[in-house]
């Protein structure tokens, strides 16, 4: 069976959330992303942020402005383009049957420190550009590190320069986008490749981790956070975070051994979770999830959820199975297609 999570009425704490104002891009397309209104535009950081459209007509044009980040176009659920880097233009699709036609632009790639902005779909050759398509009533949020961003999926080979993980990243074929278009939710990728809990690979950027980012639209932007609308009260977040944490040996002048390390991603992990749960409210279903790539980080991701009673779930997804043939020994493709199913089977049980 399918999950069929509860659409619960918002809690009084959300009356308190300004919605952004409408943009042109927020009037034609719709998207379940992190945004900020800038101008007619909109800009984003977070991976697999998206834009779906309607139009009338032979065509449309989508209006970007984003010297980084590669994209996916989309018409009628075919895959019609690859834009890297696409800089400032106004795509255009040209050529299509006569008549009424669905779009989506998504992000693949992350983008930490810069953003990206989309001006909105626009009509080409006499068309019209057609009433954004409604939200949908489901949505899941998926918090997590490269594996959640889809570090490399596309990758032929395990050896990459970082320039061949930006071109082989795919956040719209990750495990969690997956997942969440086959419950026909609304989804956010909120992944942040290297970082952990509390301690990022191999000890990077001390002083940081993933909850430094968490509240921000704009990676980049210091103290920036996120005006999260009315509308956005996910059913279920799936949080992974822990590899970084664990995957890589505790290196001379870090503050910690693997005993105090383990307590310190206890204490951050249920802080948290209580943020999540003040959010979202308590029924929304929190699952806390594990694999097998760092050693400790299984025991310590059941530890956490052990200690709670407040709809936390484990999910632990093995790596028997799994080829690792992404970049640097990231799931490929193949992998995040099993996650996903093993995904969905551990929420047909809850």
């Amino acid at each position: 069976m399918i999950v069929d999570f509860v659409v619960r009425p918002l809690l009084a704490a959300a009356l308190l959330v300004t919605p952004a104002p409408p943009t042109q891009a927020t009037r034609t397309a719709h998207t379940a992303g992190r945004i900020v209104a800038d101008g007619a535009a909109v800009r984003y950081s977070w991976p697999g942020v998206y834009f779906e459209g309607r139009f009338r007509g032979t065509g449309v044009g989508i209006v970007l402005d984003d010297a980084d980040n590669d994209y996916d176009l989309a018409v009628d659920g075919v895959t019609v383009a690859t834009l890297v880097k696409p800089g400032a233009i106004t795509h255009r699709v040209t050529g299509l049957t006569p008549g009424t036609h669905t779009v989506r632009l998504v992000k693949r790639t992350e983008s930490p420190w810069t953003s990206g902005a989309f001006g909105g779909f626009v009509p080409v050759d006499g068309g019209a550009i057609l009433p954004a398509p409604p939200a949908r009533p489901r949505q899941i949020e998926l918090i997590g590190d490269s594996y959640t961003a889809g570090y490399g999926n596309e990758s032929a080979t395990r050896d990459c320069t970082g320039d061949e993980v930006h071109r082989t990243t795919n956040a719209d074929r990750s495990f969690g986008a997956l997942t969440a278009r086959a419950l026909g939710a609304d989804y956010q990728l909120n992944a942040f490749s290297g970082r952990g809990m509390v301690r990022n690979y191999n000890g990077g950027e001390p002083g940081t981790s993933y909850r430094t980012y968490y509240e921000r639209a704009l990676l980049a932007v210091d103290g920036d956070v996120w005006r999260r609308p009315r509308s956005w009260r996910p059913q279920l977040v799936v949080v992974g975070l822990g590899i970084n944490d664990f995957s890589t040996a505790i290196n001379p002048g870090e503050p910690w051994t693997p005993e105090s390390l383990a307590e310190a991603y206890r204490t951050a992990y249920h802080g948290f979770l209580d943020t999540l749960r003040a959010r979202y409210g308590e029924r929304t279903i929190i699952v806390v999830s594990s694999t097998d790539s760092a050693a400790g980080f299984p025991e310590a991701a059941a530890r956490v959820v052990s200690e709670r009673t407040d709809r936390v779930r484990l999910w632990h997804y093995p790596g028997a199975g799994l080829d690792y043939g992404g970049c640097h020994w990231h799931p490929s493709l193949a992998d995040h297609t099993l996650i996903a199913a093993r995904l969905r089977s551990f929420l047909d049980s809850l």
